[in-house]
């Protein structure tokens, strides 16, 4: 049975319209390779929830590669998305905090509050933790590529004013970055490296330029993004498709390496560059998740006694990430690519599918 919010226990097909229901518009992966812009019953939501009108809901890569069931986190029929920030349109009876009309985002992360690692605070652990937007055979929760989306206040954040809604749906990708950094946060002194300047990449290089560190350096294979990342605050860049990046990078630390790197990719090269760079003692951050496995340079992880950091999501970062863009710490307006309606969106996934070169966001307006 489904419930308010759009959960399906198991996974049959979602709840059909009732003659009651109010309709509305969204993006239906309705198979694998196949968006359909769809009628939908607006949900209905519980007391402790809100009903948010969707003002922006960006494409994530997950939802690119969730998108033809390379993730196994995206088993149609779902509405995916999990980027998003609107205005309250309804509120449930027991939600005071929140009033309709209050623009807002939330968390990707719908995490329980009550279980061992939410009571200390690391909520993104949470032993029951859905994800807006994800079906991955223990649940599907409808996300925020639709007119309305409902979701519980406890993982809502109130907008600044000046703050478009564009830019806001890009906190929950800020808050991956500092949450990454935060692993390992590094010394003023210290140098670093960021392995892969994609969206996230070049977040995590904007977040270390306001930490700060020494020397701050970036490694891709794409000139463009790279040249975003001079721009984002690094001091030096390295094609890999041009030099060997890892001799690169111990030529200008004098052999030693750096203190920390972020691998932002998830895939064996880019992984043991990362490895690789640093110095003895030091730390690697695994922020990409695009392949299950990879060949993991253990010796090498082993005799210099590395330290390998997992990051999921975020842990109650939002705040700072408000902060941090509103400010102009960081800036994501480079990194919008396009804002497009709903009806456009099946479209732009095939191009974002198909890596159409210099696309990076591409956020959806319903």
């Amino acid at each position: 049975m489904a419930s308010p919010s759009g959960y399906i226990e198991g996974l049959p097909s979602p709840a059909l319209p009732t003659p009651a229901a109010t309709p509305m518009k969204a993006l239906l992966l309705s198979e694998y390779r196949k968006l359909n812009v769809v009628e939908m019953p607006t949900p209905e939501i519980a007391p402790n929830e809100v009903l948010v009108r969707v003002g922006a809901c960006g494409i994530c890569g997950s939802d690119v590669h969730g998108y033809d069931g390379s993730t196994g986190r995206r088993i149609p029929p779902l509405v995916m998305g999990h980027e998003a920030a609107g205005v309250i349109e309804a509120v449930g009876s027991s939600v005071a905090d929140f009033h309709v009309g209050e623009r807002v985002t939330f968390d990707s992360t719908v995490y329980c509050g009550e279980c061992g690692y939410c009571r200390a605070g690391r909520v993104n652990l949470c032993d029951n933790r859905q994800v807006l937007g994800v079906s991955c055979g223990d649940y599907r929760r409808h996300g925020a590529f639709a007119e309305f989306v409902a979701v519980p206040a406890h993982i809502l954040y109130r907008l600044p004013d000046a703050l478009p809604l564009e830019h806001a749906a890009l906190i929950e990708a800020v808050s991956v970055a500092v949450h990454g950094v935060k692993r390992a946060v590094p010394k003023k002194d210290d140098d670093v490296v960021v392995v892969g300047t994609g969206m996230i990449g070049l977040l995590i290089v904007q977040v270390l330029r306001h930490y700060g560190c020494r020397r701050l350096i970036a490694v891709d294979v794409d000139d463009d993004r790279l040249a975003l990342a001079k721009k984002f605050g690094a001091t030096d860049v390295f094609n890999a498709k041009q030099v060997d990046a890892t001799k690169a990078i111990l030529e200008l630390t004098a052999g030693r390496g750096v203190a920390a790197a972020w691998e932002a990719v998830g895939a064996t090269p880019t992984v043991q560059t990362a490895v690789n760079s640093v110095s003895k003692g030091g730390h690697v951050t695994l922020v990409g998740n695009v392949s299950p496995t990879i060949e993991l340079p253990l010796q090498a992880v082993v005799t210099r006694e590395l330290t390998l950091h997992g990051t999921c999501a975020s842990s109650g970062e939002y705040p700072e990430c408000i902060d941090l863009m509103a400010s102009g710490a960081v800036d994501v307006r480079p990194l919008l690519s396009a804002a497009i309606s709903i009806d456009d969106a099946p479209a732009w996934f095939e191009r974002l599918y198909a890596h159409e070169p210099g696309l990076m966001k591409v956020v959806v307006t319903p």
